[in-house]
């Protein structure tokens, strides 16, 4: 089973008609709340938003842009997990964010997977991967 976290936007164009979509949210499946919760808001240091289904299943965070990240616990997270399908977050100081990381021991490594290493991609942009409480991937990168 993979995980399926796709982040669609395309522009519909013809001659006289452009119609645009946007990303509302994002959802990924967890095994603990509770643990997840605190991944992405001491470790991404994400702010909670509103949860509308108030069953203790779900927490939603802001991710800017109007966009939310939707975390749902449920039972059997997938097992296959791949770098290549990973969630992607912009710091405005990376630089910050890997000291943090540095800081608390919590691991992180470039695209190749050398652990404690910063890739940069061949447009300047620095990127590094960490790994939530269930595996997923993260790329953190400094395209602010």
């Amino acid at each position: 089973m993979k995980i399926l976290v796709f982040l669609i936007s395309f522009i519909l164009m013809s001659s006289s008609i452009h119609a645009q979509i946007k990303t509302n949210h994002i959802a990924v499946h967890v095994s603990n709340l509770d643990k997840s919760s605190q991944f992405y808001e001491e470790i991404l240091d994400l702010q909670e938003i509103d949860e509308p289904f108030k069953d203790g299943l779900h927490a939603w965070y802001n991710i800017g842009g109007g966009s939310a990240l939707h975390l749902i616990e449920a039972p059997d997270v997938p097992g296959e997990i791949s770098k290549t399908n990973h969630l992607c977050f912009s710091m405005q100081n990376m630089d910050d964010f890997i000291s943090r990381l540095e800081t608390t021991g919590y691991p992180f490594e470039d695209w190749p997977g050398e652990k404690g290493k910063i890739t940069t991609r061949p447009d300047g942009v620095r990127q590094i991967y960490i790994q939530d409480p269930d595996g997923y991937w993260l790329e953190i990168n400094d395209d602010f």
